[in-house]
């Protein structure tokens, strides 16, 4: 089975790196975001963006456990890749905090909610897009009903996930998610996903 077929975001695939192209060197504003502890999660999410954040995440915890901030705006992607840098958020000793700007939508939800609640925040004008993932199949009507079967796993392990960090019935998330549900920064709030809005960076550590 493909897993790239399973996507979970409300933006177009990205385009194709080129063959034979340079990986991107590290410019000095990443050297300096990662030295005062500060991790990107911007764009969508697909296997290269998750294997820099998580090896940004892997490095600055073995610098020190000191909290690390993750600033998260995207439309999603890959469920895998999100997934993967959820569980390397939990994985490490370092505290993260993360942060929504822009529009955290889909699979950047659960990425979103790798934080612990308390160390969960929005700025004010960020929104919040629930909705179910999606996947490509063809071929045999066998192969048809397995990919079907996997997207209702995934959506339900999403679910899951959302009500157990929000305190909302798995129930309800399930009924909201089952079609495009918004959410502006004060309706993430009551619903639980963030734990509090703030306007500047001295507000987290309030």
């Amino acid at each position: 089975m493909n897993n790239e077929k399973f996507r979970f975001n409300s933006a177009p695939a990205p385009y194709a790196h080129q063959c034979g192209e340079e990986p991107a060197k590290e410019s000095p504003l990443t050297a300096m975001l990662l030295k005062s502890r500060m991790v990107m999660v911007m764009g969508e999410v697909d296997p290269e963006l998750a294997e820099d954040v998580i090896a940004k995440l892997l490095i600055l915890d073995g610098q020190g456990h000191d909290p690390v901030r993750m600033v998260i705006g995207s439309p999603g992607g890959h469920v895998d890749s999100g997934y993967a840098i959820h569980d390397v958020m939990q994985f490490i000793k370092s505290p993260v905090i993360t942060i929504g700007v822009g529009w955290v939508a889909s699979i950047a939800v659960p990425i979103l909610l790798g934080a612990e609640k308390q160390k969960r925040f929005s700025l004010p004008n960020t929104r919040f897009l629930l909705h179910q993932p999606s996947g490509g199949a063809g071929g045999q009507v066998a192969d048809i009903r397995i990919e079907a079967q996997e997207i209702l796993k995934i959506r339900k392990r999403i679910n899951a996930l959302i009500s157990s960090e929000t305190g909302q019935p798995e129930e309800k998330v399930a009924r909201d998610s089952d079609r495009n549900f918004w959410m502006n920064a004060a309706e993430a709030l009551e619903y639980g996903l963030v734990h509090k809005i703030i306007a500047n960076v001295e507000e987290i550590e309030s």
